[in-house]
C-alpha cells in the first residue's frame, strides 16, 4: 500500500520497512503467542457514517497506573477516498477516533484545566505514559515494540479529545464513544461483542437516566402543586368548627353511676369528621375514656375508646396529658357524647402515688382538615426524582475514580502537567 510506512509480518510479527523495494526488517517479536487476534479481522471491511473503512492495522497499548498496567486495543481503518480512522476498545468500551489539524486552546473549568476545540470544552481526564506492545498488519508511521508516546485524555461525553506526544511531535484526535453492536453491525462481525466492564471515560450516561430524571422531576413538580392547592383549599374550605366544650372532674372509687352524657349539640352542613379531644392534668398517672357520638334522633351511635397517660422523671417523659379522636363522616344532626371514665382505685407503684381524681376537658370539633397526609405527601413525591438523580451521580463518580482526579495524589500530577501542555 503506497500510504504505508511499516508493515507487521503476520506469521513471524517482524516489523518491516515498505517504503523502498527493499524491505528491510526494523524489529523482531519473539513472544507470539502474548496477544489473541484482533477482534476485527485484518481485511474485514465495515461502514463507520455510511463510508466503507477496511482494517488494516493492529496494535495493543498499554499505561501503568500505581504498578498497576491497562492495555487497550487499536485498530487502523482506511478508506482511499476518506483517509484514515481508528477504533480503539478497552474492556468492551469502543471510540472511532479521528485525528484533527490545529491544536485546541487551554483553559478551566470546575477549577481543572480543560481544552477547547471548535467552540466545546472538554475537561481534563488523565495524562499517562502509553507503550507499544504489539503490532499487526500495515501502518503508515513508524511503530515498533516499545514505544512510548505521553498521552492526555480530555472529555465531553460521549466526545473524548487526546493528545500524543513524541520528541518533537504532538498529535490530536477526536474520538466518539460507540457502543460492541454498533462495530458488530458496522462490520457484520460473528458472535457478540465482548461485554462492557465498568464506566468508560467518555461513556454517556444512560439515556434512561436523564430522561427518567427529568420525567419524575416534572411529575414531582405537579403533583407538589395540586398538594399545594389541596393543602389551600383545606385552610380555606375546611370549617374546623368548635361545636362543643366544657370542663368535667372524675375521682376513682367513687359510689355510684360512673357514666354520663354531655348536652346536646349541633352538627351542621355536609356529612364530614368529628374530632374529640381529651384534655387533662394529669400526672404521673393514666385514665380510659370510654366514649360513643350519639345521634339523638336515630340513635346511630360511633363507639371509640382512648386512653390518656403522662409519667416523668428527672430526665425523661413518657406519654401525653392530651389526646383526640376522630370519626370520619358523620352527617348532620343533634348529637350527644356518652363518657365513661376509668381510672385505678389505688396506686400500683411508684409513680402513680398521685390522687386518683382528675380534672379534664373535652373539646368536640367538626370538619377538622388533616394535614399531615398532605406532608407525608409533599414528601414521598420527590423521592423518584431524587433516586434517578442518585443514579447519574453514582455514574458520574464511577466515570471520575478512574481519573486523574480520583485520588489527590492523580489531581497533583494533572496540574503539574497542565504548563506542558498550555
Amino acid at each position: 500500500m503506497s500510504h504505508s510506512l511499516n508493515a507487521v509480518c503476520p506469521r513471524c510479527l517482524s516489523v518491516l520497512d515498505v517504503t523502498s523495494n527493499q524491505v528491510q526488517i526494523l524489529q523482531k517479536f519473539n513472544n507470539k503467542a502474548a496477544y489473541a487476534q484482533p477482534l476485527i479481522p485484518l481485511g474485514t471491511r465495515g461502514k463507520l457514517q455510511g463510508k466503507l473503512f477496511e482494517a488494516i492495522g493492529f496494535q495493543v497499548r498499554r499505561i501503568v497506573v500505581d504498578a498497576t498496567p491497562y492495555e487497550w486495543r487499536e485498530y487502523l481503518l482506511f478508506n482511499p477516498y476518506q483517509g484514515f480512522r481508528y477504533l480503539s476498545e478497552y474492556d468492551g468500551h469502543w471510540n472511532e477516533i479521528r485525528t484533527v489539524p490545529g491544536t485546541p486552546t487551554f483553559t478551566q473549568v470546575d477549577g481543572r484545566k480543560a481544552a477547547v476545540w471548535l467552540g466545546e470544552s472538554y475537561k481534563h481526564f488523565q495524562n499517562a505514559q502509553a507503550t507499544t506492545v504489539f503490532v499487526l498488519g500495515e501502518f503508515p508511521f513508524q511503530v515498533r515494540n516499545g514505544d512510548v508516546a505521553k498521552v492526555d485524555d480530555y472529555i465531553s461525553p460521549p466526545k473524548v479529545l487526546s493528545s500524543e506526544i513524541i520528541p518533537g511531535e504532538i498529535n490530536w484526535s477526536l474520538g466518539e464513544y460507540r457502543t460492541g453492536a454498533e462495530i458488530w453491525q458496522a462490520f457484520q462481525l460473528t458472535g457478540a461483542p465482548p461485554p462492557a466492564v465498568g464506566v468508560y471515560a467518555n461513556q454517556p450516561a444512560p439515556p434512561e437516566t436523564k430522561s427518567s430524571f427529568w420525567t419524575s422531576l416534572s411529575t414531582a413538580v405537579v403533583l407538589e402543586a395540586i398538594l399545594f392547592v389541596v393543602l389551600v383549599a383545606c385552610l380555606l374550605f375546611m370549617g374546623n368548627e368548635n361545636v362543643f366544650k366544657q370542663s368535667y372532674f372524675y375521682r376513682a372509687n367513687t359510689p355510684g353511676e360512673q357514666s354520663f352524657v354531655t348536652p346536646v349539640f349541633e352538627l351542621k352542613g355536609r356529612p364530614t369528621n368529628v374530632e374529640v379531644e381529651l384534655e387533662t392534668n394529669l400526672r404521673q398517672n393514666w385514665a380510659y375514656f370510654n366514649m360513643a357520638l350519639i345521634n339523638e334522633q336515630t340513635g346511630q351511635a360511633w363507639d371509640f375508646g382512648r386512653e390518656v397517660s403522662y409519667y416523668s422523671g428527672s430526665d425523661w417523659t413518657e406519654g401525653s396529658s392530651t389526646d383526640s379522636v376522630r370519626v370520619p363522616s358523620v352527617p348532620a344532626g343533634r348529637y350527644y357524647l356518652r363518657m365513661e371514665p376509668e381510672m385505678e382505685a389505688r396506686p400500683t407503684d411508684a409513680y402513680t402515688s398521685g390522687p386518683r381524681e382528675m380534672t379534664y376537658t373535652v373539646n368536640i370539633k367538626r370538619d377538622v382538615p388533616s394535614f399531615w397526609p398532605i406532608f407525608l405527601a409533599m414528601l414521598l413525591v420527590p423521592i423518584p426524582a431524587f433516586f434517578t438523580l442518585g443514579r447519574k451521580v453514582n455514574f458520574e463518580s464511577a466515570r471520575w475514580a478512574e481519573s486523574d482526579y480520583g485520588s489527590a495524589t492523580g489531581a497533583a500530577c494533572s496540574s503539574d502537567d497542565e504548563e506542558d501542555d498550555d
